[in-house]
């Protein structure tokens, strides 16, 4: 199947569109380039009305079995752009990578080395490519196809967690997350083990507003875990999922917000003369410092 985007996503055919190899060729080369904005992942604000963009677009409309998609199959996708993203696509590979479909990002011109290794699967040196120019991608078509079978082979006989389509049997999901201890920077959760205990555990956080996922790999032995370094005043997302060797179960998810920064208290001036003036606080929690601005009122007009 292919799908293109810039501002709003279209789909050129689905996976079932076409049975031959001839087929797929001749479509390919009917494709109309279609030129516009770079919107890799959701849309920056509601201006735009599409169900998603790019990724969100593939997942919602492409995977699907109306479309084509067979459960049995493995899934991949193939990510092509000549720019930097102008909006968040990490978030939404993220998704798709957590439902155990595997992303290859290929990267033109002026694409972003950086965000093409945080959208693409690991491993990077097997997923991520890119090339200076649009004739240079048949430099790669060799090496691709030779790692995309490869890979489909791998992820058959492979028993690793990641290769194995999640879904599990809801016994072998955590559950009863909680989320306490929450400070300005820091927060704890707490779960159940599932009554099969798992060989892992992944954790996933990542602010509600968007942000670069965070990922955390617990032994299956612990049931907690203490999130540091993060945003003040801001909702984060969390997801907790239990690895085993036969696959990955339903992911447990919350959301809290941290607190803000705790400010000074009790403002007193005292020492007062002509030009100046000396103020004391009660000190603010964490601070290393303090900003003071001061500024003269104006003064009433008089008669």
């Amino acid at each position: 199947g292919l799908s293109q985007y810039s501002s709003d996503p279209r789909t050129e055919w689905d996976l079932s569109a076409y049975t031959t190899r001839d087929e797929v060729l001749e479509a390919v080369r009917n494709l109309r380039y279609k030129g516009g904005n770079t919107f890799t992942g959701k849309p920056p604000s509601p201006l735009y009305s599409t169900p998603g963009l790019a990724l969100t677009h593939v997942l919602e409309q492409n995977l699907k079995p109306e479309s084509g998609a067979r459960s049995e199959a493995e899934k991949l996708v193939i990510l092509l752009t000549d720019g930097k993203s102008q909006d968040d696509a990490n978030l939404v590979a993220q998704t798709l990578k957590n439902m155990g479909i595997e992303i290859f990002a290929i990267g033109v011109k002026n694409a972003d080395e950086a965000e093409l290794r945080q959208v693409a699967s690991e491993p990077l040196e097997l997923t991520v490519y890119n090339v200076l120019d649009f004739p240079l991608l048949s430099s790669l078509v060799g090496r691709l196809a030779r790692v995309l079978c490869a890979r489909i082979k791998e992820k058959r006989g492979s028993e690793s967690p990641g290769s194995i389509p999640v879904n599990l049997s809801p016994q072998l999901s955590p559950t009863d997350l909680k989320i306490s201890a929450v400070t300005s920077n820091s927060m704890h959760l707490t779960w159940h083990p599932p009554l099969r205990p798992p060989r892992k555990y992944r954790i996933v956080y990542y602010p509600s507003r968007g942000g670069i996922p965070k990922e955390v790999v617990l032994d299956g032995a612990i049931s907690s875990l203490q999130l540091a370094n993060l945003t003040s005043h801001t909702e984060y997302l969390v997801s907790v999922s239990a690895l085993y060797d036969t696959g990955v179960g339903d992911s447990l998810s919350g959301i809290t917000s941290t607190l803000p920064l705790a400010p000074p208290g009790s403002l007193r001036v005292s020492e007062l003369s002509h030009n100046s003036m000396r103020l004391s606080w009660k000190a603010a929690p964490g601070a290393t410092r303090y900003l003071v601005l001061c500024s003269a009122a104006p003064r009433a007009a008089e008669d």
